[in-house]
């Protein structure tokens, strides 16, 4: 199946864009049954705030293990130790 350019409109900001033949490919390779919704703009967009682009909420906490005060990106329970990053990476490589 051969296939051409479609241009599609940004369901974000409204701006025309090209689907581009290469793009429909690789996409029918990978079994994706819909077309993108978004410019790469703003698909570009959309993942860096999704991988931490936006500020996350810190929580301070002293270290289990070294006594050092830290700050993690979840909120600690009391149930459970909390390390900081040195002695949190010293623990998983025993493991």
């Amino acid at each position: 199946m051969a296939f051409q350019d479609k241009t599609l409109t940004c369901k974000e900001c409204g701006k025309e864009f090209i689907f581009t033949a290469g793009e429909q490919e690789f996409y029918a390779e990978k079994g994706f049954e819909n077309e993108p919704a978004r410019c790469r703009d703003c698909r570009d967009k959309r993942r860096r705030s999704r991988e931490g682009g936006e500020q996350r909420q810190m929580y301070k906490v002293v270290c289990a293990d070294c006594g050092k005060e830290t700050e993690v990106p979840f909120e600690p329970k009391n149930d459970r130790p909390v390390y900081c990053r040195d002695c949190f990476t010293k623990r998983r490589a025993q493991h």
